[in-house]
């Protein structure tokens, strides 16, 4: 070890070998050593002075005066920093102006960069919250509560014996009892849309959703909600009803088809002729809805004010317009500024609410009464309006339009006195200046905005509807609906907005959240997935906290899927077959392309089995699956009556996609009564048999029988004696399960007391021989091995059974008064069946525990003394 030792020193000092020089010496000191003679040498060093000196002389060098700058250092006066660097003349105009020039553009630049900065931050701690509640909800819904609600997961987790991931087939807390009432509502609509479905015929799907927001209406929230519907129910020309039944031949041929009727101009090509002509019809549609509810608005403000409207008897609309306008612009004798009187009335006003309350063909009869008085102002603008109003698409001529530019440019644009309400009708007759958005006096309100922008919307200018959709979707959510919790904030505008640019998915979302809105967001999108104005995501670009999916190379997209089962599965349990109506409306977006229909019908049967295996058990569940009755036949359940609706072809895809697979997931859930009908429904008889046997070998092993196993007990009894009668799954699987049952009732005649019949019973199942024939007996141990497997799992069990119940009836007899030679001749043949059963046992003894061929071992010597 010393060698080593001296070795590796001498190893160490020739690494600086060549670093050596003889002319120096040696230095032998200690890092604190070496460090204390440095500050000794530094100590001993001439001031800086010198060195300063000559750092001023290599910088005169380079023309840089160092005593003069550092002098200016020290006398800088930092007030001083924005003024002029040189003194301005109280005369010197243009230095001043240049001055406050650059320090405006310097404050502004400056103040730019702080909002900039402090949006930044605000943007990113709102996304970042916004995110977190999104994600914190995802979960919530996940565990099976909200926030604030009961967690049924830990209660949900605990019943699971496989340790289910509860995350997919949790259920959420029942809904209170309003809103129980408004989803019953809604709930009726989705069951009529399905039947007109199975019977090939339309639906009025939002004209109905109409009608049961306003059942349930009790707050401005729900009125607007029904407005958004009846926007879309503008949007898409759906009829407020249908033909009857009664001549189906004439219904099928006159009823407008309404089923994806939008969804080939949709979901293709967006600079198609179809998409094209479909955003057309959306900002149309929007833009008569609007109207519909401004005039709803005149008529309640007339009804509310009747003394300053003056209605008189003249129901017309133009009396109408007439007695608005005195009450909104009429006050205290006197119009408001810049109301322009023509033949002694505010005509442009009035000519303007007309056409804003969708009566242009009145408004054009309005200005052709006062024809001359209005051409003494504007000489040409009634051929304008005739034009504008006969026109299909509201799109004058290029003569026209060139006409009114003149004529706005010249004696409008500047003019501080125009009537606001000719300069709005000149900018809707020829679309003018677009990028001015605003009137004043005009667009007083959000719909009043909104409406102006539709009006003025060109495919083939400013993007159109979708640059229209940019700007709104610049302003956000709060811009429309207020910031949440504070007063005066809305809910539903913003959801509004968004149908109306066309931004169908987003609006659903924007309606899911918030926890209020989320029964009128599933059915939204119902509705629109029904007209074909849904796009439906691939399911690998399906988010896990939100249906939304956003991308910057595709249009939005909506899981439909997603939205459904977080919504069905609170009441899954308790109204199975109402969810299953909601599950059926996945399907609605089988036809788009991409692949996405087919994932869509998949992702309808996956929520079905979910269901199935969620759902109660009892005569409503076989009202789902259907079932067997008394007399053996067979009875379709609501699933396979509604199969169409899955797309499901035949019988054959119908047990295979759902009852099978429902079935093993019933079985994975530990559900075996409800797994084994499903099997039996599917016609797979050899797996019922098999799910039999093993469920009964589970429950002949536990020490005592709860009701589950009683259950599986009498649906196996009830299965065999229907497979007997019709000669099914013949084979050692079927004879499994009759002996496992078997060996229950023995089990019972013990507990009860009568151990000669559970002897008898044991001796029947033919499990155990007793014969004493010790050559059979080594046969029969060596077949056991070939036994299936819920008999062979369960050896010990029989084993121990049967030796207690000889041991049982062997106490009995010796204890009895019979005559000795019955008594003896009972004990010997006792005695004989013990042997065996010990001898049995021995041939298989590796295949049970040590303690139970010890317990069998000392009956048998209980049995023989």
């Amino acid at each position: 070890m010393a060698a080593d030792l001296s070795s590796l020193l001498n190893a160490s000092k020739a690494l600086t070998s060549h670093l050596s020089r003889p002319d120096l010496p040696s230095v032998n000191l200690s890092l604190d050593q070496i460090e204390a003679q440095s500050r000794r040498l530094v100590s001993r060093q001439p001031g800086t002075s010198t060195d300063a000196g000559r750092a001023n002389y290599l910088l005169a060098q380079a023309k840089v005066d160092a005593p003069a700058l550092a002098n200016s250092i020290a006398h800088l006066n930092t007030q001083t920093t924005f003024s002029p660097l040189q003194a301005l003349q109280d005369t010197d105009v243009a230095g001043y102006l240049r001055h406050a020039h650059e320090q405006n553009l310097i404050s502004t630049i400056e103040e730019g960069r702080r909002e900039t900065q402090e949006e930044f931050y605000r943007v990113l701690e709102d996304r970042g919250r916004r995110d977190w509640e999104a994600r914190k909800k995802r979960v919530f819904e996940q565990l099976g509560a909200r926030v604030g609600g009961e967690n049924r997961a830990v209660a949900e987790l605990k019943k699971s014996t496989h340790g289910k991931n509860l995350l997919s087939t949790s259920v959420g807390p029942a809904p209170n009892l309003q809103m129980q009432s408004k989803m019953m509502a809604y709930d009726r609509v989705v069951a009529d849309l399905n039947a007109a479905r199975l019977r090939g015929t339309s639906y009025p799907v939002l004209h109905a959703l109409i009608q049961a927001s306003v059942s349930t209406a009790s707050d401005p929230h729900s009125q607007q909600i029904a407005h958004n519907f009846h926007i879309l129910a503008r949007i898409t020309r759906e009829p407020p009803s249908l033909p009857p039944l009664a001549h189906a031949g004439a219904h099928i041929l006159n009823a407008p088809l309404i089923e994806r009727k939008f969804a080939r101009a949709y979901l293709g090509d967006p600079e198609s002729r179809e998409a094209v002509e479909l955003r057309r019809q959306i900002a149309k549609g929007a833009r008569e809805a609007l109207e519909d509810q401004y005039w709803e608005v005149i008529e309640r403000t007339i009804q509310a004010r009747p003394m300053e409207a003056r209605l008189g008897g003249d129901p017309s609309v133009a009396n109408k317009i007439r007695a608005y306008i005195l009450v909104r612009h009429y006050r205290n004798g006197e119009w408001e500024d810049r109301i322009e009187l023509v033949a002694g009335q505010p005509l442009w006003a009035k000519l303007f609410y007309l056409v804003r309350t969708g009566h242009a063909q009145e408004a054009l009869e309005e200005a052709t009464r006062c024809q001359q008085a209005i051409e003494h102002r504007e000489s040409s603008f009634l051929s304008h309006l005739r034009a504008w109003v006969e026109s299909t698409d509201r799109r004058l001529p290029k003569p026209h339009r060139d006409q009114l530019h003149a004529a706005y440019n010249a004696h409008m644009l500047h003019s501080a006195t125009a009537d606001p309400f000719k300069l709005a009708l000149y900018k809707l007759m020829g679309k003018i200046d677009p990028a001015r958005r605003s009137v004043a006096q005009v667009t007083v309100t959000t719909e009043d905005w909104l409406w102006l922008q539709l009006s003025m919307v060109e495919e083939e200018e400013f993007g159109g509807l979708r640059g229209l959709a940019e700007v709104l979707l610049s302003y956000g959510e709060r811009h429309f609906d207020g910031v949440p919790g504070q007063k005066g904030s809305k809910r539903g505008v913003w959801t509004g907005v968004l149908l109306m640019c066309g931004q169908f998915e987003r609006a659903v979302a924007a309606l899911w959240d918030h926890h209020e809105s989320e029964v009128e967001a599933v059915h939204l999108a119902i509705a629109l997935a029904y007209h074909g104005l849904l796009r439906i995501p691939l399911r690998a670009e399906t988010s896990d906290v939100t249906p939304l999916t956003l991308s910057a190379t595709s249009p939005p997209a909506l899981s439909l899927s997603t939205l459904v089962w977080r919504y069905v599965r609170q009441f899954v349990k308790m109204d199975a077959r109402e969810a299953l109506q909601y599950v059926y409306c996945v399907c609605l977006s089988a036809d788009q392309p991409g692949g996405v229909g087919k994932e869509q019908v998949e992702s309808a049967w996956e929520l079905v089995r979910r269901i199935i295996v969620l759902a109660n058990t009892g005569a409503a569940w076989e009202e789902l699956v259907g079932g067997f009755r008394p007399d053996g036949t067979r009875f379709s359940g609501a699933i396979e009556q509604n199969a169409p609706l899955l797309k499901l072809e035949d019988s054959r895809e119908y047990n295979e996609q759902i009852l099978v697979r429902a079935a093993k997931s019933s079985e994975e859930a530990d559900r075996i009564p409800e797994a084994i009908k499903l099997y039996n429904l599917a016609g797979d008889y050899n797996t019922v048999i098999g799910v039999l046997a093993q469920a009964l070998g589970n429950t002949i092993a536990q020490p005592s029988v709860d009701e589950k196993a009683r259950a599986i007990e009498r649906t196996a009894a009830d299965v065999l004696r229907h497979y007997e009668r019709t000669n099914r799954a013949v084979g050692k699987e079927r004879d499994a399960v009759i002996r496992l049952l078997r060996v229950r009732e023995a089990m019972d005649a013990k507990d009860a007391g009568r151990v000669e019949s559970a002897l008898e019973i044991m001796e029947s199942t033919d499990l155990v021989p007793m014969d004493g024939d010790v050559a059979k007996i080594t046969k029969r141990a060596e077949e056991f091995r070939e036994l299936p497997d819920a008999l062979q799992r369960n050896l010990q069990t029989f084993l121990a059974l049967t030796m207690d119940v000889i041991s049982a009836v062997h106490q009995r007899v010796k204890a009895s008064s019979l005559p000795d030679v019955t008594r003896q001749a009972t004990l010997v043949a006792l005695r004989k069946k013990s042997r065996s059963l010990i001898i049995f046992a021995g041939n298989l003894k590796y295949r049970m525990s040590p303690d139970v061929y010890s317990y069998l071992a000392r009956l048998d010597v209980e049995i023989a003394l």
